[in-house]
């Protein structure tokens, strides 16, 4: 995944460099008020690179050009996404109730077109809410037995356990705020 900078805006290209680091230097970068910065260090940057019209050009601090006419490039590490895991019956005990975290667990099907709708959202939170609350899905086609247990008959239905116990729980594919407000309850 990468996202393209419309535009870089650097006053000094002083602003960027150390006495230790080396710069980098680029040509035609453009700066506000039409003035160019010669050298721009880039080492203390990681996912930075530059991309030429036909194939990139990666910086790193011990690369000491880089071509004209290229973009900034900054790039996202998959590794820095959080998304919610899969609980199952088998993990459901020590995932879910022996938690010491709040935690937030996803009763979904894949067959269940609300479901779909509402995963991007429960993976926005996860990420949020990292380290201060835990996010699972349960599918409950391969996990019936813990759906029964919890009176699942609706989907999707979003519950929240603290301390082993079931606390809260929304039904439907709700907005984002609405999820929200139920996990600032248990922080």
């Amino acid at each position: 995944m990468a996202g393209m900078l419309e535009t870089i805006a650097i006053p000094r290209a002083s602003v960027f460099s150390s006495s230790s680091a080396r710069s980098v230097p680029i040509a035609d970068l453009s700066v506000s008020g039409g003035r160019r910065s010669s050298a721009v260090n880039f080492s203390q940057f990681s996912g930075l690179k530059v991309q030429l019209n036909r194939s990139p050009v990666y910086f790193s601090s011990r690369s000491e050009s880089v071509r004209r006419g290229g973009r900034i490039v900054c790039e996202a590490q998959e590794s820095t996404t959080v998304t919610a895991a899969a609980v199952t019956d088998k993990t459901w005990k020590s995932l879910v109730i022996e938690s010491k975290l709040p935690v937030l667990v996803e009763f979904w099907a894949p067959w269940c077109g609300p479901c779909k709708m509402i995963h991007p959202i429960i993976n926005e939170l996860a990420q949020e809410y990292a380290g201060k609350f835990s996010f699972f899905q349960l599918n409950t086609d391969e996990s019936p037995s813990i759906a029964s247990e919890y009176g699942i008959r609706s989907i999707p239905t979003v519950m929240i356990f603290k301390n082993g116990e079931k606390k809260d729980a929304v039904i439907g594919a709700v907005p984002k705020t609405t999820l929200a407000t139920s996990i600032e309850k248990f922080l």
